[in-house]
Order: structure tokens, then C-alpha cells, then sequence
């Protein structure tokens, strides 16, 4: 039976590179994949392309192309991305410029476009999925809406020939059950395929995680070779059963217990898992360590598709200032605690308007707060961390600024001061009817 090999080459825009060029080089596969892209990025994204036209895209696309590139051209393996963020075109332009600097010539490079409906959105009469407030509440804060897209511009690039495909926002695990699609001509109709293959993409799609990067806690679950960890490789035969595997010789491991963790990441109903493509079902799937550092995985299956598709919504919510300053050594916890306490103070005497604050001591109550955290020992040092979110960005600033004058101020032996301001892009969803979104694919050689 026909089979092929997929690599997943990140899982979050700030991955590591290594590992993908490990599976370029040596990894034995016609794809690689690099999912980069999450619902605020995106959002990030079109900020920065509203400033700069030609930017908003992935700021590590370069890099990584520059990395990849001529292992892939060599063994003729497929790139496919979601690295065009809120820009796939100047994302495709850049790579293609890349590719002429490597001397590569003759690359056919597709860039998916149709996943921004702003306009869309706005002229409609559409409902915010977690509030049922109308989209129209948001009126000028709204900045971005991207639906999320299935595998049919992608497949399409793929019957053209492409070699690199970019995309903006793209549901995370169709970028890897196009190539399935493509390469074993699946009906798009054939759920049981399609939903073996949103479990494959949905196991794949955040790298590391399943090879034990996220998996590893000391003493309970070890993982060697972090440091070196490798990358997922998926060997999918055309019935959609699936292995999992990695890099002979590399870093982390694939058993049952990464997969496990994996396939239930994100997962609200087990046997509803609603796609672009297909409604996935894994309640039926079976793990089988079959190998070192392989996993079997079987029993997927999917039903019919909805007729809408899922729309994230970037929007400006606000400002948010923070302050943070260090103190060790005996009394570090009370010391810290005044200074907290001092903040609060002058932020109120000094009439700061914050719609929300939160008042940490890092290393002692700023995870499981101050009930959980009150039994626990003295810490020898401490973090005093204060933010505020507020609708001005004067107002964001003072929060950050009181830290810092803690420093002659505040308690003794306050030490390490750092401040920020940012603008907050909070997110919501919506859904869209699917026949209204037209993804294009625009095509350039290098």
C-alpha cells in the first residue's frame, strides 16, 4: 500500500530551527511542514502589515527558508507553511528572493490568500461566539477577522505543481492532510480518510510536543536529549493508519504516552472535533508502541463537514503596563509583599485608572495565588510583579513607572527593575457561512 512521509519542522513561531533541518537532511520525507501560526499572531500579524505593507509575516520565514531550502530542493521534498500570517504574497515574494540567493532556480512557489473576511465580517450581521454580543459591539477596535480555511487551495497548489506553499490562517491540521488528500486522491466526501487525517495533522502540528518536549517532567515522565530534541515524523499509508516516528539518534522520545497527551490537546468533545474539512472523530483511536520510537496509530474516523467555518477576531483591548523588581536574602517574601502593597497605594493616590490588576510575588503566589501558596515555605527570593490593564496608554505607562521608583522608594534591597507598555489585541471567534470565503492561490517561479 502507497505511503508517504510527513515531517513537522515547527509548532509555534518561535520554534527551533535545528530539528527541521534535521528532518530535511536525514528525515527521508516528501513534506515538511511548518506550523507557525496562532489565533493572536495573526492578529499581531495584520497590526504590523497595517504600518509596513510588506510586512506580516512570520518574522522567522527567512530564516527558516534559508535553513531548509537546499536539503529540500535536493531530496525534492515539498515546503508547506502557514508563515504568511496576515501577508502569504510578500511572504512568497521573500522566499522566492531567498531562493534566488541560494542559487535555486526554477522553484514554484504558491502563496493561499482568502482567509482575511474583515470586510466580510463588518458588513454583516454576525454574532460574537463566547459573548452573543453582535461582531458591530466592537465597531473601530476591530482590526483583523481571518477564517480559519481547509485543504482545498492548498491541494489545488499541489495538482499545479507548487513546491512551497504559504498561507495565512489555515486550520493547523489541514496543513498536513492536504498533502494526504493530494497524494492519495481522497474524496472529499470520505470522512472516515478525512477525519484519519485531521488525527494525524492534529498529532503532528505542534512538533515537539509529541516527541516529549512539552511531555518531560523530571522524576515522572523522563525524556532524554532535550536539548537535541527531534522532530515528529508521520509514515501514513493511504487507508490513513498512521506511525509516528522521529530522527534516528535525535533528542526526546515517541511512545504511547507522548501520543496520548497529544491527541487530547485542545480537545473538547473526543468524537466531535469540528475542521474546515470534516467533523473528526477520535473516540475510537487506538496507540500502539510497535517500536522504539514508534507509535502506531489507527482507529480514526470523521463525519460530515458544518456549513460554516470558525473566524478569529483580533480587536484592541486596551493598554497593559507592567512593573517587576527582585529581593533576596532574609525577609525577601515581606519585603516583597510591602512592596506590592506600596504600589497599590500610589497608584490609587495618584488616581491611575486600570480596569484590571494583579499583584504577583513570582516564586511564591503568582501561579496558584495567595490560598494555595500560603502553606507553602519562605522563598529566599522573590519577584514583585504588577500589571495593569487600562484604556490609555498614559495610564499603562505610570503602572511600570511606580515599580520603578520602588528603587530609593520602596524596600531595602530592591534590585533588577524592568517595565513594559503594550497594546493589548484581545481575541473572540465567530462563524461565517462557508460559501461566502474564496480562497485564491497565486503562483511565482524563483
Amino acid at each position: 500500500m502507497k505511503s508517504i512521509r510527513i515531517g513537522a519542522g515547527a509548532g509555534t513561531s518561535g520554534d527551533r530551527i535545528e530539528p527541521a533541518v534535521e528532518l530535511a537532511e536525514k528525515g527521508d520525507i516528501q513534506y515538511l511542514v511548518f506550523e507557525c501560526l496562532a489565533e493572536r499572531t495573526i492578529a499581531l500579524a495584520q497590526q504590523a502589515r497595517l504600518k509596513d505593507p510588506a510586512s506580516g509575516y512570520d518574522p522567522l520565514l527567512v530564516e527558516r527558508m534559508e535553513a531548509v531550502l537546499g536539503a529540500c530542493h535536493r531530496h525534492r521534498t515539498k515546503i508547506i507553511t502557514n508563515m504568511g500570517a496576515a501577508n502569504p504574497v510578500a511572504a512568497a515574494e521573500r522566499v522566492r528572493e531567498e531562493a534566488r540567493t541560494l542559487g535555486l532556480q526554477g522553484l514554484k512557489i504558491a502563496a493561499v490568500t482568502g482567509d482575511d473576511v474583515l470586510d466580510l465580517v463588518r458588513a454583516g450581521d454576525y454574532s460574537i461566539a463566547e459573548t452573543g454580543e453582535p461582531v458591530a459591539s466592537l465597531s473601530t477596535k476591530l482590526v483583523s477577522a481571518n477564517a480559519y480555511l481547509g485543504v482545498q487551495p492548498i491541494v489545488e497548489a499541489l495538482a499545479s505543481g507548487a513546491e512551497i506553499i504559504i498561507t495565512g490562517r489555515v486550520a493547523d491540521p489541514a496543513l498536513f492532510l492536504a498533502p494526504l488528500v493530494h497524494e492519495f486522491k481522497w474524496s472529499m466526501d470520505d470522512w472516515e480518510r478525512l477525519g484519519r487525517g485531521i488525527v494525524v495533522g492534529h498529532l503532528l502540528e505542534c512538533a515537539g510536543q509529541i516527541t516529549g518536549g512539552y511531555f518531560a517532567d523530571p522524576g515522572r515522565k523522563d525524556v532524554s536529549g532535550l536539548a537535541r530534541l527531534g522532530f515528529p515524523i508521520a509514515e501514513v499509508r493511504e487507508d490513513g493508519v498512521a506511525i509516528i516516528a522521529k530522527v534516528a539518534g535525535s533528542g526526546g522520545r515517541v511512545d504511547a504516552r507522548t501520543c496520548k497527551e497529544q491527541l487530547l490537546y485542545e480537545i473538547h468533545d473526543p468524537s466531535r472535533y469540528l475542521q474546515p474539512d470534516v467533523v473528526a472523530d477520535f473516540s475510537r483511536v487506538s496507540i500502539t508502541e510497535v517500536g522504539p520510537d514508534r507509535v502506531l496509530i489507527d482507529g480514526g474516523s470523521g463525519w460530515p463537514r458544518t456549513e460554516t467555518l470558525k473566524v478569529s477576531l483580533g480587536y484592541r483591548d486596551g493598554f497593559i503596563g507592567e512593573g517587576q523588581i527582585s529581593y533576596a536574602g532574609p525577609g525577601a517574601l515581606e519585603r516583597g509583599r510591602l512592596a506590592l502593597d506600596i504600589v497599590a497605594e500610589r497608584l490609587k493616590l495618584t488616581g491611575v485608572r486600570c480596569r484590571e490588576m494583579r499583584y504577583d510575588l513570582i516564586g511564591a503566589n503568582a501561579i496558584h495565588g495567595a490560598k494555595l501558596s500560603a502553606v507553602a515555605h519562605a522563598p529566599y527570593d522573590v519577584r514583585a510583579r504588577v500589571t495593569g490593564r487600562a484604556d490609555t496608554w498614559k495610564d499603562a505607562v505610570r503602572v511600570g513607572n511606580e515599580v520603578d521608583a520602588l528603587y530609593t522608594n520602596g524596600p531595602a534591597g530592591g534590585g533588577g527593575v524592568s517595565k513594559s507598555t503594550r497594546e493589548v489585541v484581545a481575541m473572540w471567534s465567530t462563524l461565517i457561512p462557508r460559501h461566502l470565503v474564496k480562497p485564491t492561490v497565486r503562483y511565482l517561479e524563483s
